[in-house]
């Protein structure tokens, strides 16, 4: 009679190295956001030193969601696009309306105003993908609406912010849309 305990299957394995994978980025991720504010908040210039890699740090992230993904994980978004629609049409519709709706409700000085519309107006980060993935929700689904939102940036954040903030201050949508090109 044998005393050994068998040794777990290795996707057993697997699954819980990755499970104790994700528990830590769970804690670590909105532990890093922490610090990243407050070191910004109170040392400016570290924080202005690190802005010009900013496209680079989003394109490190964006191609590491990539890696997680394959081809069978996009066919249910082909498949079904209207999930990505209506996700496009909320980010570009709903958000600038409640930003907007925030600044009017809070009655917020002209150049608050504008910020909380301008963010309202942009597509949504690459940190809703790496939550989407921590959360093992639907990340095909997740990068290809940043990535559609992403696309029509140009067009829609400046139109959107000349329409709702450009009666509390002058907005060049133009020089505006050239920027976010350029990112």
């Amino acid at each position: 009679m044998s005393t050994q305990t068998p040794s777990p299957a290795p996707a057993s394995t697997a699954r819980a190295s990755e499970d104790r994978s994700a528990r830590i980025a769970v804690t670590v991720f909105p532990a890093l956001i922490l610090v990243a504010a407050a070191i910004g908040f109170f040392a400016p210039p570290v924080g202005q030193a690190l802005a010009p890699f900013t496209s680079i740090y989003l394109g490190v992230i964006m191609f590491a969601m990539g890696l997680t993904l394959t081809l069978p994980d996009f066919a249910l978004v082909v498949r079904r696009p209207l999930p990505v629609l209506i996700g496009v049409v909320a980010q570009y519709a709903i958000m600038p309306l409640i930003g907007l709706g925030v600044s009017l409700l809070l009655q917020l000085p002209p150049e608050l105003a504008v910020g909380v519309i301008l963010v309202g107006c942009a597509p949504g980060g690459t940190s809703s993908n790496v939550i989407c993935y921590l959360a093992k929700a639907d990340t095909a689904l997740s990068v290809t609406m940043t990535s559609i939102s992403t696309l029509l940036a140009p067009l829609f954040t400046p139109l959107l912010t000349l329409w709702l903030a450009g009666s509390y201050l002058p907005v060049d949508a133009g020089s505006m849309a050239l920027s976010i090109v350029q990112m």
